[in-house]
């Protein structure tokens, strides 16, 4: 009955679902991270057995060709040994394949994806290449479904977590609450602004594609988000507190830029948070 009551005054509040084609996407920048994360494992778990056999790479860089014929030789004083480490070789080889499979499955569905334009408009702002923008816009779909950037920002977990008691007022870290997949992609493309501001050729092929506000937006993006990057650091602040800082308005400048791309709409009606249980009375 309360859900009745709830929902005959409007007062419930309406949840974008997305649809198929929004959740392949997903799914499929998904794939790629986990993919990722598994590469990243495997390098871990090989170095670890090196290290614990005291084997050393003299090289200059590892994971080139040259590291990866080092690798190439089996090693250990017993048979059971080098099986063993041919089986972490195979781990760190094979990953970055299916990365490629992935890339490319990714970079031929996106353009007929409805929210392209939205993802090449986005790829106009330094640190948003074209992973970032598929990622965040797979991940929270029109970023204009919300009213204003900062509802964006509370729902991916950069605003500041709160400790206040009577006149007394404290602010902790992030959140962390939302979307871990979209804040991630963030994060990653802030540290973009650590160098002073500049177009850089590949993001000016990028521009040269967009109309005229949207460079604009981009430019002031990189002044503010540059200049405030080097003033919280002048402050003291930690390396990883500015970045989360500079991710959290550069989540407000995505936002702006996806105001200026029209999205056709979805074929998926808009649901409710809470279906309706009981007719009203």
């Amino acid at each position: 009955m309360p859900l009745a009551r709830l929902a005959r005054s409007g007062a419930r509040t309406a949840v974008s679902v997305p649809t198929v084609e929004d959740e392949a996407m997903r799914d499929l920048t998904r794939a790629r991270e986990d993919a990722l994360s598994a590469l990243k494992d495997a390098k871990c778990r090989l170095n670890a057995f090196l290290l614990r056999h005291d084997i050393r790479y003299t090289g200059r860089a590892t994971w080139n060709p040259a590291h990866l014929r080092w690798l190439s030789a089996g090693v250990g004083p017993t048979p059971a040994q080098p099986i063993v480490f041919q089986a972490y070789v195979r781990a760190v080889t094979e990953p970055p394949e299916r990365l490629r499979r992935l890339e490319q499955d990714r970079q031929e569905r996106v353009k007929a994806w409805r929210l392209h334009p939205v993802v090449e408009a986005l790829q106009a702002l330094r640190g948003v290449p074209c992973m970032v923008a598929v990622t965040t816009v797979a991940e929270l779909g029109a970023l204009t479904r919300c009213d204003s950037p900062r509802e964006l920002m509370q729902f991916l977990g950069l605003m500041p977590s709160e400790y206040s008691t009577g006149e007394r007022r404290r602010q902790s870290a992030m959140t962390k609450a939302g979307n871990t997949h979209a804040r991630r992609a963030l994060v990653e493309g802030a540290w973009a602004y650590r160098s002073p501001a500049q177009v850089s050729r590949p993001l000016q092929l990028r521009l040269e594609k967009q109309p005229k506000a949207i460079p604009d937006i981009s430019w002031k993006a990189q002044v503010r988000l540059c200049k405030r990057d080097r003033k919280l650091i002048a402050r003291g602040n930690h390396a990883d507190q500015v970045v989360v800082a500079i991710a959290r308005e550069l989540m407000g400048f995505m936002w702006a830029i996806a105001k200026e791309i029209p999205v056709p709409p979805s074929d998926q009606k808009t649901a409710h948070a809470q279906p309706v249980t009981q007719k009203v009375a």
